[in-house]
């Protein structure tokens, strides 16, 4: 019999494995479940993993597009650490996402059409206030009446949706769109547009807030006090409030800077990738930034790792999904399992496997 026994400290080495063993994990799920669907399991991974990067056939397509997925992923899951670390839970940086696009490209089309070099910064800050003004309403909710920032976020996502759809039917519709919902398109918008800036390569001015944003956390979490009282937020609160930290500031703090990252990240993908305001804009990108944030340990050069593999996952996905026909849920459902494994393999961290002898009857 085996019993799990808890560690007087977090294993370091479980710490730095548990993201290996759980790619891993999902890769041998993710093939018995492709098998179910009556697909070659070894040609699905290999499609996934192998052929975005190094296909002769897919390659110059898909290595471009792996820094377009990667951006948002990055930007969002950078944002969330913060709250994650203090235990402070943003799962609503979808609707952030959303919001932000909506302010950001609302701001655009508004001046429309114009060629002034200080619209597409204005619709950059015009994007993070949007996604920094619909955090602080959990965060308000939070601090004013201790509700619980997980609902109160989570449901946003879905009010963020019914805006999202009634601005791309109404007020933000292109009038020259014979009726269709739908914004103008950005990529006819010279001033707005968010285009590569070396091309081929795809990156983006998306892409480089997130190396920046990667860079920031890296030194508030690593040099500066504020890193130092959301780690110690988030692993003792009692021993924070000791030490002088304001919960209520930092809970403002956190939230408002993870909506601000996932606004900016919904202004520079409407302007780039997808290039207007749809009904169905929305990629799910702020969900699955979570798992690149738990992925990456938290940790900013680990998200920045872990979102290049969760965009590989998605090219892959899509080039599964036209090579063997594998349904988008099973893709999806393969990306979920990489959480799922991550949180299971995590208890290794937290707790050693203990043989247990058996009482003599």
């Amino acid at each position: 019999m085996f019993r799990l026994e808890k560690r007087p400290t977090p294993s370091r080495g479980w710490t730095i494995a548990t993201p290996i063993l759980a790619v891993l994990m999902t890769m041998i799920a993710g093939g018995i479940m492709f098998a179910i669907l009556g697909k070659d399991p070894f040609e699905a991974i290999k499609i996934i993993f192998w052929d975005p990067l190094f296909s002769e056939q897919f390659a110059s397509y898909s290595r471009p597009q792996l820094l377009v997925k990667a951006g948002p992923l990055i930007l969002i899951a950078i944002g969330l650490s913060f709250g994650f670390r203090a235990g402070i839970w943003n799962i609503g940086a979808e609707g952030q996402y959303i919001i932000g696009a909506l302010c950001g490209a609302g701001l655009g089309l508004a001046v429309y059409p114009t060629d002034s070099v200080f619209i597409f910064p204005a619709m950059v800050i015009a994007g993070a206030f949007g996604g920094w003004l619909w955090a602080m309403i959990p965060a308000i909710l939070r601090t004013k009446f201790n509700t619980n920032e997980i609902l109160v976020s989570l449901l946003l996502v879905y009010v963020a949706e019914h805006i999202m759809a009634a601005m791309a039917l109404g007020l933000l519709r292109n009038p020259e769109g014979h009726g269709f919902p739908g914004s103008r398109n950005f990529k006819q918008y010279e001033a707005a547009f968010n285009g590569e800036l070396l091309a081929g390569t795809g990156m983006h001015w998306g892409v480089v807030a997130a190396f920046i944003a990667v860079i920031f956390a890296y030194v508030t979490m690593s040099k500066h006090l504020l890193g130092f009282q959301i780690t110690l937020a988030g692993q003792s609160p009692r021993a924070a409030r000791f030490s002088g930290v304001n919960p209520t500031r930092l809970i403002m703090l956190c939230l408002g800077i993870s909506g601000a990252l996932a606004g900016m990240a919904g202004l520079f993908e409407v302007t780039g990738p997808a290039g207007q305001i749809t009904t169905s804009f929305n990629q799910g990108y702020g969900f699955t930034a979570i798992i690149v944030a738990f992925l990456g340990r938290l940790n900013p050069i680990g998200i920045l790792l872990a979102g290049l593999l969760m965009a590989l996952t998605y090219i892959g996905g899509d080039l599964a999904q036209l090579m063997l026909g594998l349904p988008a849920p099973a893709i999806q459902a393969f990306q979920g399992m990489l959480l799922f494994f991550l949180l299971a393999m995590d208890v290794l961290s937290n707790f050693r496997i203990v043989l247990k002898k058996s009482e003599a009857v």
